[in-house]
């Protein structure tokens, strides 16, 4: 597996792999509206700070995740996602995020990796923590989906 910089021809892709209102904002948090279009994501990746990938299994496109630039030296890990099914509990998201830290540690020169998780998202956090990433920060009432308060759980790791 490796990463690719995510490019106009993967936008569809993208937009494909996000088949719910609440898997959107899971996914986005309330970066993007569902239904997500290829408008929405040039808006959004085409921010300076904003360097997205997709992740490629031979000629499989199976994932997607962002840096996104906070400070000189520190990034955080935003919209991670395994869009193809098949892939998910095979530990391609845990490959996806070494992959993202590995080339903000080498080419970026992080030292610092940040990314928020929600609460309820056991298996993405249980991957995390698996990856040396701690718990900070924890904000209620910050996402509402649907009447629900969703946690919004802060992370870090040094690198």
């Amino acid at each position: 597996m490796h990463l690719e910089k995510f490019t106009t021809m993967d936008y569809v892709l993208l937009v494909n792999w996000i088949p719910t209102e609440e898997f959107n904002y899971l996914w986005g948090g309330p970066i993007y509206e569902y239904p997500l279009t290829e408008q929405q994501i040039i808006t959004h990746v085409t921010r300076p700070e904003i360097t997205p990938f997709i992740l490629r299994h031979g000629d499989k496109n199976i994932g997607y995740i962002e840096l996104l630039q906070e400070s000189q030296t520190t990034y955080r890990l935003c919209r991670v996602l395994i869009g193809d099914k098949v892939q998910r509990g095979k530990g391609s998201g845990k490959v996806l995020v070494e992959l993202a830290i590995d080339y903000a540690k080498t080419v970026l020169d992080a030292k610092k990796v940040n990314l928020a998780v929600f609460g309820h998202n056991k298996r993405a956090i249980n991957c995390y923590q698996s990856l040396g990433f701690k718990v900070t920060n924890e904000e209620t009432d910050l996402r509402i989906f649907n009447d629900q308060n969703w946690t919004l759980l802060y992370m870090t790791k040094a690198l």
